[in-house]
């Protein structure tokens, strides 16, 4: 587990039920001018879409995590990053960092459950993949852990975590990726 994390998960991505058929969503890089837009959408996908799943003190800890931690600031800084686009608005988000690890995944929640998380993270994949990277890794939210488990990816381990004196549940996962030969000899 890195010793400064982002985030004390990756975050609520698209919850428990299957998402609606995918649909192309325009993805585009992240930039600096877009940090404050992620630190509202991470706010509002913590907020809104944690009900119910976190207690009210885990909810305002974990979305003040963005501004305050500076965990935007960073991705943006360091982390390769993508944002899916409905209508021209940015509707959710992706970092890794390192490049081996999905540091940040939100989606606003009236955007939720529309394909936009999944877009974000097979991008994210084949870049990983692409860079040399056989194996992603992050530890994921109660909400962000059925959608990797759908997307191919692993649960290496449960743990309690304390985060800003407020504890949290999360799970180690990982994903290997395949290498360009294997994909080529499947095909």
């Amino acid at each position: 587990m890195p010793s400064d994390p982002p985030s004390p998960l990756a975050g609520p991505a698209l919850g428990n039920l299957a998402a609606p058929a995918a649909q192309a969503w325009p993805l585009r890089p992240l930039q600096a001018a877009d940090a404050q837009d992620l630190i509202a959408i991470y706010g509002d996908a913590v907020l809104q879409q944690g009900a119910g799943r976190y207690s009210a003190e885990q909810l305002r800890t974990w979305a003040g995590h963005a501004a305050e931690g500076g965990a935007i600031a960073r991705a943006l800084e360091l982390g390769h990053g993508l944002a899916s686009l409905e209508g021209g608005d940015i509707a959710a988000f992706g970092v890794l960092e390192p490049l081996d690890r999905l540091s940040l995944l939100y989606c606003r929640s009236q955007s939720s459950r529309r394909g936009h998380a999944s877009a974000i993270l097979r991008a994210l994949e084949q870049h990983a993949q692409a860079q040399g990277v056989q194996q992603l890794r992050t530890e994921a939210s109660q909400l962000s852990r059925p959608l990797l488990l759908r997307r191919g990816w692993q649960v290496e381990a449960e743990e309690t975590v304390r985060f800003a004196g407020v504890w949290f549940r999360r799970w180690r996962m990982i994903k290997p990726l395949q290498s360009a030969s294997a994909q080529d000899s499947d095909g």
